[in-house]
């Protein structure tokens, strides 16, 4: 709805509206959050997933934190709409790990070419694709939001499964799912 305000010239109604969404930004973080703490305390982990679940939960809570930043940054770059509606589109980006996680495929948790990026991410990043093409055509050169969270985003992939296995993270890990007070 909001790029339809736009296009149709209705910026005041896009700011009001985008209240809303900067509320409803903070409802996906909370409840994600609160969401992949439970999973981490079941028994049986995260469904499907094969990584020990106190290890998974670097993958939910890193892509959460990243949604939220892009989220605020969008929220301080509103009056420069280059930069706020490339931010707001990184910050979609970083939800889709989820929902590409569980396309029907054998394993979308594969390692590709033996790196730290799974086919998963590589589905993630295929979104920041249009971006760049769009930014190259528009602009003859990528914005440097596309640039610089594009490669956050990317260099968030492998720098989540190398957490992951750290005792600091694991003790983090122990001690936020123990704020759930089962």
């Amino acid at each position: 709805m909001q790029p339809l305000l736009v296009a149709n010239r209705r910026v005041d109604l896009h700011r009001k509206v985008g209240w809303f969404g900067a509320g409803l930004a903070a409802v996906v973080f909370t409840v994600g959050v609160t969401g992949a703490l439970i999973a981490a305390s079941r028994p049986g982990g995260f469904i499907g997933v094969p990584v020990p679940p106190l290890q998974f939960l670097a993958t939910p809570l890193v892509d959460l934190a990243l949604f939220a930043l892009f989220v605020a940054l969008a929220i301080t770059q509103r009056r420069d709409p280059q930069r706020h509606k490339r931010l707001m589109l990184l910050a979609t980006i970083m939800l889709l790990s989820a929902a590409t996680a569980r396309f029907p495929f054998d394993d979308m948790s594969a390692p590709v070419f033996g790196s730290m990026f799974s086919i998963s991410d590589l589905c993630v990043d295929l979104f920041l694709v249009p971006m760049i093409v769009w930014d190259l055509v528009s602009r003859g050169r990528v914005h440097v939001v596309t640039l610089l969270g594009g490669l956050g985003i990317i260099a968030s992939q492998p720098l989540q499964v190398m957490l992951s296995e750290t005792s600091v993270w694991l003790s983090f890990a122990t001690w936020a799912v123990g704020l759930l007070g089962k």
